[in-house]
């Protein structure tokens, strides 16, 4: 299991962008959350396969119709917490 902070820059509040990240992880079986920054960026804490992770963060580069991605920044952490299922956090 691996960890893994993004932080997507872009049009990516109002779009649906935090569902569509619920919606791959899902897929992917990755779990954590994803969440709006006041700075008009998402922030997605995600766990998962090594696999899992990296079909997970090309979706997230991509984003849902409706959006644009400018940047991801991918930081990689420990697995100090477990997650069970991915939610959306306020």
């Amino acid at each position: 299991m691996i960890a893994r902070r993004f932080l997507i820059r872009g049009i990516v509040q109002g779009v649906g962008f935090r569902y569509f990240a619920v919606r791959s992880a899902g897929t992917h079986q990755v779990f954590g959350y994803a969440r709006n920054l006041p700075d008009g960026r998402v922030e997605v804490f995600a766990q998962g396969g090594e696999q899992a992770m990296k079909h997970f963060a090309e979706d997230l580069a991509a984003g849902p119709n409706g959006s644009r991605v400018d940047h991801v920044e991918e930081t990689v952490l420990d697995t100090d917490r477990a997650y069970s299922t991915f939610r959306i956090e306020s």
